[in-house]
């Protein structure tokens, strides 16, 4: 019989040794992201990073969106409604939108700093990843629970987590990564959030919010709508609101104005029916809501570095390049 004992107990170093390299990265990259004190703008709506050098006593504070809080360095306790959450570098937070709660920085000094990130995450993206992990025939987002949901949880952070976290920080510094590889880092976190054991806490959590949120009955009727002509006034009137009532609340929400939602929710649309393959760049145009091709072309080049032709053929050369390595 053949010891495989040392085999599994190089793999196990190995995979510590990955988390601690990838740990350090994190460390790294959040410093330097958070040069002041206290909130630091991450260039991203909803992206906050945050740098302490004491503990700081509780302070109240209030966050508008589902919000996933990780922590590089240092250790923080959150309370909601009496309940107290400790979460540091091994373990992270998450948070339910339209909620008050206080916080408390436990562990801070001047040598090792308080250093995390705060990132607010629309609940329908929560909804969306859902619904391609389950059966659509029996997944009931949108239906308002009978119990009352948890208002924050804390789970492990696991290396699949911080690695998407890591690439989704890295995609927002430059143009062309932030406009295509962003997004899509963004949705691989929400992904191995859900596949964490905490999975259904956080569907809980985003349907929630969605039966009680006017900004996602729109954003609902925006994606059932979008090959029409959609204006701000459509939309309003959709949740019995003035359209400067209605421009704000979205705004406060997504962090985006709605006319820049409907075009970034159509070029993401387009995109998708791009690698499917199927339709013509005039077809696909029409499908998403532009009357002129020429115009849905340039918008496309200006959002992902590439025209839908050249990027489609991108795409069909690395799916041909994966299969021959494969």
């Amino acid at each position: 019989m053949i010891d495989t004992t040392g085999d599994a107990d190089m793999t196990e170093m190995l995979r510590q040794l990955h988390e601690i390299h990838t740990s350090g990265d994190l460390l790294t990259e959040i410093r330097s992201r958070a040069p002041e004190l206290g909130g630091n703008n991450g260039g991203w709506p909803g992206l906050t990073f945050y740098r302490f050098t004491h503990p700081v006593a509780p302070k109240w504070a209030e966050v508008k969106s589902l919000s996933l809080c990780i922590i590089a360095q240092g250790r923080k306790c959150v309370t909601v409604d009496g309940q107290k959450y400790f979460y540091d570098p091994f373990n992270y937070l998450v948070l339910s939108s339209s909620q008050h709660f206080q916080a408390e920085i436990l562990e801070a000094t001047p040598a090792k700093p308080f250093l995390s990130f705060v990132l607010q995450i629309d609940p329908t993206l929560v909804r969306r990843v859902s619904s391609d992990i389950l059966d659509r025939r029996t997944t009931t987002f949108g239906r308002p629970v009978e119990s009352k949901p948890e208002r924050a949880f804390v789970t492990a952070l696991d290396c699949n987590l911080m690695g998407a976290a890591m690439r989704f920080l890295r995609a927002t510094h430059t143009g062309a990564d932030r406009r295509v590889l962003a997004p899509v880092y963004l949705q691989e976190m929400v992904y191995r959030v859900l596949q964490a054991e905490q999975y259904a806490r956080l569907l809980e959590i985003a349907a929630t919010q969605a039966a009680s949120n006017p900004v996602s009955e729109v954003i609902s009727y925006v994606r059932k709508n979008m090959s029409e002509p959609l204006t701000v006034s459509d939309m309003a009137e959709q949740v019995s609101l003035s359209p400067s009532a209605f421009s704000h609340l979205f705004r406060d929400v997504t962090g985006k104005s709605p006319y820049q939602f409907v075009k970034e929710t159509r070029l993401n649309r387009a995109r998708e029916l791009l690698i499917e393959n199927k339709l013509s760049v005039t077809q696909i145009s029409r499908a998403v809501g532009y009357s002129s091709a020429s115009h849905f072309i340039n918008e496309f080049r200006d959002r992902f570095g590439a025209t839908p032709r050249a990027y489609c053929d991108l795409q069909s050369l690395s799916h041909e390049l994966r299969i021959q390595k494969g």
